[in-house]
């Protein structure tokens, strides 16, 4: 089935599916997985970004989608009642294992540079080389299920992500921090200290207009420092 024959996957959908395809290529014992065991797998802090705190009905919610989209079925293993999930996303996609495993961390890891994505794919899939993941790659973009990103700011490597869930990462791939109070006060402090700096060389050759308009930034400053500490107490 054609890349765009597969109707888009949420955020929810797109984790659980990883996981099933992860847990069956590290797992096989414990493949497929009930409910409780993918609500755990989706949940999991390690090899996860970001990391989740799914509730069980939220994973069956997902389940049921992908189920929808022909991406997992229902089995009931011989002497057990426990319903249990597998993918059908080799079928569905067209992927063999080694392509999967390189999907899977992907959907749930976020975008990554080859080095670091084929230091991960290990685990579910022998990969021996870079090339070897670079021609797995391009046969998922053949596809449509992945794109090349352009390397991050101050890196040279690019990197790829995947196309079943637009919303699943951001493409920065990394977390908003918020700055403290704190470091904003020595901020204003360094600036206030060049402000006297740049006046001194100046020199005597600065126009009155200049020293004035210094003078105004000095102001300014001290005003927005006050104002920093006061907020800060």
């Amino acid at each position: 089935m054609p890349a765009m024959a597969v109707t888009q996957l949420n955020s929810h959908e797109a984790r659980v599916l990883g996981v099933l395809i992860e847990k069956e290529l590290t797992t096989p014992d414990q493949y497929p997985l009930s409910l409780h065991a993918a609500t755990a797998g989706s949940n999991q802090k390690s090899n996860r970004h970001p990391v989740v705190d799914y509730l069980e009905a939220e994973v069956d919610v997902a389940l049921q989608g992908l189920i929808a989209k022909h991406l997992v079925g229902k089995v009931i293993p011989s002497g057990s009642r426990v319903e249990k999930f597998r993918h059908n996303a080799s079928e569905t996609l067209g992927l063999d294992a080694a392509h999967l495993a390189v999907l899977a961390e992907l959907l749930i890891r976020g975008p990554q540079q080859p080095g670091e994505l084929r230091a991960r794919v290990q685990r579910m899939a022998p990969t021996a080389s870079l090339d070897e993941l670079g021609q797995r790659l391009a046969r998922l973009i053949e596809a449509g299920y992945a794109r090349r990103l352009p390397p991050s700011p101050g890196s040279r490597a690019e990197r790829y992500v995947q196309l079943l869930c637009g919303d699943a990462h951001t493409l920065d791939d990394l977390p908003t921090v918020a700055a403290p109070v704190a470091p904003a006060v020595t901020t204003v402090t360094t600036v206030t200290t060049a402000v006297p700096a740049a006046t001194a060389q100046a020199g005597s050759s600065a126009s009155p207009g200049l020293e004035e308009r210094v003078a105004a930034l000095e102001d300014a400053v001290r005003g927005l420092r006050a104002e920093i500490v006061r907020l800060t107490r």
